[in-house]
């Protein structure tokens, strides 16, 4: 007999009051018509930035003409992925923080921003957790296919031209940002992000509804 396998939902779900990356577009939603009022079925009106929520950057995120959400390798976003956690009293991540990187495809950081989401009335964080520019290096090096981390940045504010982005996309490693990790241990399991597919735009990056299954 199969033993079934937990399904964890670490999206942080798009709403009018998720935080947003400051500068970024506010979301709206509404009912565009409803059978309350009338018509035949309930249709919404959603608007919302690329970076809402959990969300993927793509290369042209920071690196214009380079490959669109659209044209990502979807195998980078779905296979094993490690869990790591940080100690809660790290607020940048070093490369001593990494594990031994042979083997791992996916790597995503459990840290004290998932706290953060308990409280979302706070709005934009700029305190949160990051990585460092010396540990996104050796992430390229290690040829990781996949980063996330558990608040709107991978990058800490205000660096200025955004070298860990730009460290991690030019080798085309997926950005996931934005990640509901307070329910998840640290371990392996089995990464499924699908980001949402739009054509238009730059094609920066896309909100992701996004799972771990335990393996």
């Amino acid at each position: 007999m199969l033993l079934s396998m937990k399904i964890y939902d670490v999206t942080v779900a798009i709403s009018e009051t998720v935080p947003i990356y400051e500068g970024d577009p506010k979301v709206k939603i509404d009912s565009f018509v409803s059978i309350a009022n009338g018509s035949a079925a309930n249709v919404s009106n959603v608007c919302f930035g690329a970076h809402t929520g959990t969300h993927v950057d793509a290369p042209n995120h920071f690196i214009d003409g380079t490959r669109t959400v659209g044209d990502l390798d979807v195998e980078k976003l779905i296979g094993p992925c490690l869990v790591v956690e940080v100690p809660a009293d790290v607020i940048a991540i070093e490369p001593e923080h990494l594990p031994v990187l042979q083997d791992i495809e996916r790597i995503v950081f459990k840290t004290r921003n998932s706290a953060f989401w308990n409280t979302p009335e706070d709005g934009f964080r700029t305190d949160f957790t990051y990585i460092t520019l010396a540990t996104a290096k050796t992430l390229a090096d290690a040829g990781i296919k996949l980063v996330g981390i558990d608040y709107l940045s991978i990058e800490a504010p205000g660096a200025e031209g955004h070298p860990v982005h730009i460290t991690l996309l030019e080798k085309e490693i997926v950005i996931l940002e934005g990640l509901d990790l307070r329910e998840i241990a640290a371990g392996d399991y089995e990464l499924i992000c699908l980001p949402l597919k739009y054509v238009g735009g730059t094609g920066d990056g896309a909100p992701a509804r996004t799972v771990l299954r335990q393996i």
